[in-house]
């Protein structure tokens, strides 16, 4: 870990299902197909049940750190410890298990040709003018090194960078979710907020804290994270709606204007 506090990475896949890439490069037909497919610009009810919670977050002492990481280490039935720092930070594991709906985009001609392959392939920086589409595979799981000053948004940013992907974070969340008396609690992380401080509060039990990648999906649409083409996209679409809806209209008030003539001409004269 450099200066920059980049989280490093070692990876667990809990999950066998193949990565699914799916042709589709920025042609204006494939970009509807993805938004189509994928997306909605109508807000919907959320299916998630999952109640949100805020967490009371206890500021400790240096001493009360080093015993957090005894217990800590004590309870784990592996290798992931957690390890005090001369600096008085600490570094450790945190699991992030993916729960993404929609493909995420990787540059075309960097395609890795499997999820492991990912791993080798250069960052984020270098300009990307296609796209190829690439579905996660589903309840994906990996185990992240990070500092206790590791800050959310680096997680999501690192987990983007080392897969290639290319869109923006903030397309992205974090968020931690807890079992309490057989209910399901759901909170998403701030930005500055630091997962691996709140792994060492909870304990190691994923019942009582797990985190999950998920769409940022606050019901407003963060229109400055599309790119040019995805936006002019969302217009076509749009337009296509808005047209449809029309001639819907336009046809239920003609079906009811016919109704209407045919009973006039059925009814006798005077």
């Amino acid at each position: 870990m450099g200066e920059a506090e980049t989280p490093s990475f070692e990876m667990t896949w809990s999950s066998t299902t193949s990565s699914g890439y799916c042709s589709q490069e920025d042609s204006d037909s494939e970009l509807e197909q993805y938004f189509t497919a994928r997306t909605s610009l109508v807000r919907r009810p959320r299916r998630d049940q999952d109640d949100p919670v805020e967490w009371k977050i206890p500021n400790l002492s240096q001493a009360e750190i080093e015993q957090k990481i005894k217990e800590y280490n004590g309870q784990i039935n592996s290798n992931l410890f957690m390890s005090l720092n001369k600096d008085g930070s600490y570094t450790g594991f945190i699991k992030v298990q993916l729960k993404l709906v929609r493909p995420v985009s990787v540059p075309s001609n960097k395609k890795p040709t499997s999820l492991q392959d990912a791993r080798k392939g250069p960052g984020r920086g270098t300009a990307v003018r296609r796209r190829t589409s690439f579905y996660l595979p589903k309840d994906a799981v990996k185990h992240l090194h990070v500092l206790s000053r590791t800050r959310a948004h680096e997680v999501i940013e690192a987990l983007l960078r080392k897969f290639l992907v290319v869109d923006d974070p903030r397309k992205f969340a974090l968020f931690e979710r807890a079992e309490r008396h057989g209910q399901v609690y759901l909170r998403k992380l701030s930005d500055d907020e630091q997962p691996l401080r709140l792994r060492l509060l909870a304990g190691p039990s994923e019942k009582t804290l797990s985190f999950i990648l998920k769409e940022n999906d606050s019901g407003e649409v963060n229109w400055d994270a599309f790119s040019m083409p995805e936006l002019h996209n969302f217009l076509r679409i749009l337009q296509r709606e808005e047209e449809e809806h029309l001639r819907q209209i336009l046809q239920k008030y003609s079906h009811c204007r016919q109704k209407i003539q045919e009973a006039l001409h059925a009814c006798p004269l005077g």
